[in-house]
């Protein structure tokens, strides 16, 4: 806190007295004696309370080796050869994500930040990619514009023209992904700013890193064909407009940590927001000068009230993924590829909503290679049984148990 820069009391004094003590306070680990308990005193000494609310230490970077970074022993990887190569959101998502936001040491290594490009940026990218390139194959078949809307709502509305039959696939667990996407969305935007002003930084990358992967490996992965129109124009549009705001929120909770990827998915996506706020003109006081023009003009998105039905959707889609990949495993265990089609897939579990969650799922069984829905079997435990739960995969010529 800037006690003597200010001139106080002398000058300045309702100014620092509207902002004494500091919300945050920032340094490495090797300033605890040379500047926390230099502050820690001097406020006691003067105002008889801390100078600071909180306190954000950061441990300190060693080489790869363990030893101090060292430009005579030049035993790190040139700084800027590292962000020309990786990108600088590559870097700082890879220090932000180690344990030297929780004041310990890191063994800095180059390993790491490719893996930071290999495990988060190319599979979040692949997801805006495929989202750009299937907005554009419908816009081409229907020769309409793609209208997402201002809000995820907008979804709901162009599933409300759905067939019979789209809403049959709904109820065996095509829609259920949108209904979980939308509803881990707002768990994790909750969760951030909690964390956030709670500066618990170190919970908010882990969270945001898992998320992107389940939104990779579990809802662009599982929903390729209504993506791809292959379920009707109403569900590829509703589709194509879930994932298109998911991403939005994603790209605003991760501009503070990936400033510029960010605002490149931004830039793009924004056109699409121009494109709603212009249709909206008619009747309403919106304009596209409302849209902001940057990414990081963007407010962090507001926590929403969590839906009737949230939590039970998550754990209903946890427990797909849950026995699509034992059953991977079980294929791969007993070298049988994915391509191969099976006969029966028998689930037991002890618990009979676990069983429930999965039966009849179209998705658990496309993933799976099943021939057909009603060849997956679910069985409970009984009680009493010494036993585990097991996945059992029936092909033509074997049965393969765990």
């Amino acid at each position: 806190m800037p006690y003597g820069q200010l001139h106080y009391p002398f000058e300045n004094k309702a100014l620092f007295e509207a902002n004494f003590p500091a919300d945050f306070v920032a340094e490495g680990l090797d300033q605890t004696r040379g500047w926390f308990y230099t502050l820690m005193v001097l406020s006691s000494a003067l105002f008889d309370k801390p100078a600071f609310k909180n306190l954000v230490c950061n441990g300190l970077v060693l080489a790869a080796d363990g030893k101090k970074m060292s430009k005579r022993l030049k035993n790190y990887p040139d700084p800027t050869e590292v962000i020309n190569k990786y990108g600088a959101d590559a870097l700082r998502l890879y220090l932000i994500n180690s344990p030297v936001v929780r004041a310990e040491t890191l063994r800095f290594k180059e390993e790491g930040v490719f893996s930071v490009v290999k495990d988060v940026f190319l599979p979040w990218y692949n997801a805006y990619r495929f989202l750009v390139q299937y907005v554009r194959h419908w816009e081409v078949k229907t020769g309409e514009t793609f209208n997402p809307g201002l809000s995820a709502e907008a979804a709901e509305i162009a599933l409300g023209g759905s067939s019979n039959q789209l809403k049959q696939d709904q109820s065996a667990g095509v829609a259920v992904l949108d209904r979980w996407i939308s509803a881990a969305v707002r768990s994790l935007t909750a969760f951030v700013r909690s964390e956030m002003e709670g500066y618990r930084l170190y919970t908010v990358v882990p969270r945001l890193v898992s998320f992107i992967d389940q939104l990779t490996n579990i809802y662009v992965r599982y929903n390729r064909r209504r993506l791809r129109g292959g379920k009707g124009h109403g569900d590829c549009l509703a589709a194509l407009t879930t994932l298109f705001h998911v991403l939005l929120t994603v790209t605003k909770v991760m501009a503070p940590f990936t400033p510029f990827i960010c605002e490149a998915m931004y830039q793009n996506l924004r056109n699409a927001l121009l494109v709603a706020t212009q249709q909206q003109q008619h009747g309403s006081t919106t304009t596209a000068a409302e849209v902001p023009e940057s990414v990081h003009w963007c407010e962090m998105p507001e926590v929403q009230q969590e839906r009737e039905g949230d939590a039970r959707i998550q754990a209903s889609v946890g427990r797909m993924q849950a026995v699509i990949e034992a059953g991977r495993a079980i294929r791969e265990k007993n070298n049988k590829p994915l391509k191969q089609p099976l006969r029966k897939v028998t689930v037991v579990h002890p618990d009979p909503d676990f069983l429930a969650d999965i039966t009849g799922k179209f998705v658990v069984c496309c993933q799976l290679g099943l021939v057909g829905v009603g060849h997956l079997a679910t069985v409970p435990l009984e009680q009493g049984r010494v036993s585990i739960s097991h996945i059992e995969l029936h092909t033509v010529s074997s049965v393969s148990q765990v």
